[in-house]
């Protein structure tokens, strides 16, 4: 089986290579559709000196559970059904939070549809804050 891998590869070395150009190209369009990465601690910053929003879309019981300080809670699940009620934080950079980040640029690309322009996610999600050590409200 390797052995084909390896002979397919060499045979067909252009389409190989074409084939990971475009899903390399893929992947960077998405996150940049998405809107922009930051840090637990870009986070903490943004949220201290721009006022920024963290707009967490995990379910209830997972932001009941613990969530970052005066997060606004809107599910995965509702999210389209809610969209009017985030149109009055337009003006404010607006930081999705997910469970792991799989999600996020989801609501991103819906968000900077919308006409939001200062659209993050937090890299790795509400697991990348644990690890980092920060604060969280129960």
């Amino acid at each position: 089986m390797l052995d084909q891998l390896i002979e397919f590869v060499i045979n067909h070395y252009v389409l190989v290579g074409l084939f990971f150009a475009l899903l390399i190209a893929f992947f960077l369009n998405e996150g940049r559709l998405g809107g922009a990465t930051v840090s637990p601690s870009e986070l903490v910053t943004l949220i201290n000196k721009e006022e920024g929003l963290v707009l967490d879309i995990r379910d209830r019981k997972d932001f009941n559970a613990g969530h970052i300080v005066d997060a606004v809670n809107v599910p995965y699940t509702t999210v389209d059904s809610r969209l009017a009620d985030l149109e009055k934080y337009q003006s404010r950079a607006v930081v999705i939070v997910c469970k792991m980040g799989q999600h996020s640029g989801a609501v991103g690309r819906k968000l900077r549809a919308l006409g939001f322009n200062n659209v993050r996610r937090l890299s790795g999600g509400i697991a990348e804050w644990r690890a980092s050590n920060m604060p969280l409200v129960k």
